[in-house]
């Protein structure tokens, strides 16, 4: 007989070189249902393990002692789209700026609550599941294409790398053509009514993205900000195509 409760178990990896943070974070999520957690304590073996476990979420220790945390970040979501959570020592805004920037869902700065961090993975992993449930039709706006089934964004025929955050933030705006988003809006519908952090990692994004999308980023033909309010994704020839590319 299938055992449903292993049906809906989430798995978390946690990269920590600190082995008594490593240890007790794994105890304490390994106590909490539905998570199956694994622990390692550099790169090298994050890297095995992630190719092993296949985690939903990676808990990724920014400093680690045989790798940066923010690139091996982006590896692991450039191989699967793989939910991010960063733990950092730094109390510089625009260092944990940057870690969003490159790619992380959260961020939580050492040292840390254990029931604090037991909520956001569970927000963290929850933004997961809407993101994965989503079967739209891909959208096309004058040689961009956003295809949310494979997740992919291409633009003149030409893959665009973004990270998971910049893809759920461009799916959105590119959702709702010529409506005018608040910053406090954006991270309700992208990040989640959860999200604890700084507003400004709404621009930060939006850099990133227009960096990728944009011919000239001092003149976005994509993404316009409308000063003192927002942002709106508005081009020419917009259209949602009817079936999925071959």
């Amino acid at each position: 007989m299938t055992n449903v409760a292993t049906v809906d178990t989430k798995k978390i990896l946690v990269v920590e070189d600190d082995p008594a943070i490593r240890n007790l974070i794994q105890r304490f999520l390994s106590s909490k249902q539905p998570y199956q957690v694994k622990s390692v304590g550099d790169g090298k073996s994050a890297i095995a393990s992630f190719k092993e476990f296949d985690p939903d979420l990676v808990i990724l220790d920014i400093n680690l002692p045989d790798t940066n945390g923010l690139q091996l970040c982006r590896d692991m979501q450039a191989a699967t789209n793989v939910c991010v959570l960063m733990l950092t020592s730094s109390t510089d805004q625009a260092a944990k700026l940057k870690v969003l920037a490159d790619g992380a869902d959260d961020y939580m700065t050492k040292p840390f609550d254990l029931e604090e961090l037991a909520v956001r993975v569970e927000v963290v992993l929850r933004r997961m599941r809407e993101r994965t449930s989503l079967q739209e039709k891909p959208l096309l706006f004058a040689g961009l294409m956003i295809d949310p089934p494979r997740r992919e964004v291409k633009l003149n025929g030409e893959l665009v790398r973004l990270t998971a955050l910049e893809f759920n933030l461009l799916h959105f705006l590119a959702s709702h053509p010529g409506r005018v988003w608040t910053r406090t809006e954006l991270i309700r519908e992208v990040w989640g009514h959860e999200f604890v952090g700084d507003p400004r990692v709404v621009d930060v994004h939006i850099g990133q993205i227009r960096s990728h999308i944009e011919v000239d980023t001092s003149q976005p033909m994509l993404i316009h900000t409308v000063r003192g309010v927002g942002y709106k994704f508005e081009a020419a020839e917009a259209e949602v195509q009817e079936d999925s590319p071959s």
